[in-house]
């Protein structure tokens, strides 16, 4: 070979070791890079994860917080103080910890500077709550719960950590791409690179970041149960304080008949003693005025009287009126609460029903209530379910009867059951053209011994805070849909084969 070609060769040599070792370096650098990018994007889903956490965390004091508070309004047992302050201490702390972590996301900024004063807020209402009942008055504090004052904040509360949460998802799924996205560019030029030593080394990289972002996921997880395992222990002791009411709604309503009997038979014995008391008054002015007796009513009972004494007895016979419709109202109010406690502890048994044959027999037991109304009940084909009989023939009765009883007066009432089924569920809706119930009153017309509307028909309020507390039972939901004089329309969704034992154990 001659200079040249052996310098030529020499050249071309250098340059392509050159070259060998610009991709080298490139395909090294460019490794490096990846696998920091990998190693950040998986620093960011563990940060990500991290603050879903740390929402739910936030979110499980608040409900901690909230069970405590209302187990100590139940029981007044000392517990339950404590589980409060200590869910309480531990919300400002998970509320710091949460603010760090979501500094880098104004979206998240926004909705937690709207959650902090409205968990502030519900916090020191729990707190008066409590030392209202410590203060023995429980009415107040039955009164503050009863009406759900707050609700709606804690609703919102609810619905902003929702949307954190979703917020966090979005992030998760964008980061958790980007970091398979850096992972498999980060391999793929590992494997081009010839530098076996260099690719070694990035392959590990790459699979720690892999095991950290799996210790991440497993870590969520048991987070997760957790937060399920508190849940759940949380429900018992509502449970638990649930079951204590009602044995105290038992005896009280119990405990409360025997005085009422008692009131019941004095009364009538001032209604003996009332004949007695006006027919002497009677006497005594005739003998003032020597004149002879009075003529007395059919059977003798009453002596006509004039003046201010027949003012005193028809002020004394009002006076009793009033005592006896009082003493009747007070009767059906215990009877409704006996009802109630013992519905409460019946355990369902589930079978098949066909629910048109089912309905059909409860429209037959009130046919003479339609012909009255001048009314029509129009029961369409309907599915076949697996449920408790019994609740579901409480439930359909009561529903039928609030239709015949609230229809418009002069308007021949229509009244139409009809079914369908959906994605394991099957859907009832009994409908009416009666008088219907103002949208302001939606929620009203659920709540125990309270009624919407014109007072003109008997009842006392428990029908349908006790439909809604069966069909919840059943693992079901209720609704209504109504305007005022345009009708109503109740919806049930009830699952077509509901097994009893979970739901038996929780209720």
């Amino acid at each position: 070979m001659t200079s040249d070609a052996t310098r030529r060769r020499a050249i071309g040599q250098i340059l392509l070791l050159a070259a060998g070792l610009m991709v080298l370096t490139v395909i090294s650098a460019g490794s490096v890079y990846l696998v920091n990018k990998a190693r950040e994007d998986a620093r960011w889903v563990v940060h990500t994860v991290e603050s879903e956490n740390q929402i739910s965390f936030t979110q499980l004091q608040l409900r901690r917080a909230e069970s405590a508070q209302r187990g100590f309004l139940l029981t007044l047992q000392p517990r339950f103080q404590t589980d409060f302050e200590e869910a309480a201490s531990q919300l400002g702390p998970a509320i710091t910890r949460l603010s760090q972590l979501v500094t880098d996301n104004p979206v998240q900024r926004r909705l937690l500077d709207q959650m902090v004063p409205l968990s502030n807020q519900r916090i020191d209402e729990f707190r008066q709550n409590i030392e209202l009942a410590r203060m023995r008055r429980l009415d107040a504090a039955a009164k503050i719960v009863r009406e759900d004052i707050g609700r709606d904040a804690m609703n919102h509360i609810y619905d902003l950590a929702g949307q954190m949460r979703a917020e966090e998802d979005r992030q998760f799924a964008l980061r958790t791409a980007d970091a398979d996205r850096s992972q498999t560019l980060a391999a793929s030029m590992t494997g081009i690179g010839s530098g076996f030593v260099l690719a070694g080394i990035s392959i590990f990289l790459v699979r720690r970041s892999l095991r950290a972002r799996e210790d991440a996921e497993a870590q969520l997880r048991d987070y997760n149960l957790n937060l399920e395992a508190t849940i759940d222990e949380r429900t018992a002791d509502l449970r638990e304080a649930n079951d204590e009411i009602q044995r105290f709604a038992y005896i009280v309503s119990h405990d409360l008949r025997s005085p009422l009997v008692n009131i019941m038979g004095f009364t009538s014995e001032l209604e003996e003693l009332r004949g007695d008391i006006f027919r002497r008054i009677a006497a005594l002015g005739c003998a003032a005025t020597s004149a002879s007796p009075p003529p007395m009513v059919a059977g003798g009972i009453e002596p006509v009287l004039d003046g201010e004494d027949k003012q005193l007895s028809q002020d004394f016979t009002e006076a009793l009126g009033f005592i006896k419709s009082s003493i009747a109202k007070m009767d059906r109010l215990i009877s409704a609460i006996l009802h109630l406690t013992r519905e409460g502890r019946r355990e369902f048994e589930p079978v098949r029903i066909e629910t048109r044959e089912l309905i059909a027999g409860i429209v037959a037991t009130v046919a003479h209530q339609v012909a009255e109304a001048e009314a029509q009940i129009r029961v369409e084909p309907l599915p076949a379910i697996v449920s408790d009989r019994l609740a579901l023939e409480q439930i359909f009765s009561n529903l039928i009867d609030n239709a015949l009883k609230y229809l418009k007066p002069g308007v021949p009432g229509d009244i139409s059951v009809r079914g369908r089924t959906k994605l394991g569920f099957a859907i009832f809706e009994i409908a009416d053209n009666g008088r219907g119930v103002d949208p302001k009153d939606h929620q009203r017309i659920f709540d125990l011994f309270r009624r919407a509307g014109t007072q003109d028909r008997p009842g006392q309020g428990i029908g349908l805070a006790h439909v809604r507390t069966l069909v919840r039972r059943l693992g079901g939901t209720m609704s209504v849909a109504s305007e005022l004089h345009s009708g109503s329309t109740f919806t049930i969704t009830l699952p077509i084969n509901w097994a009893a034992s979970k739901r038996n154990r929780e209720s």
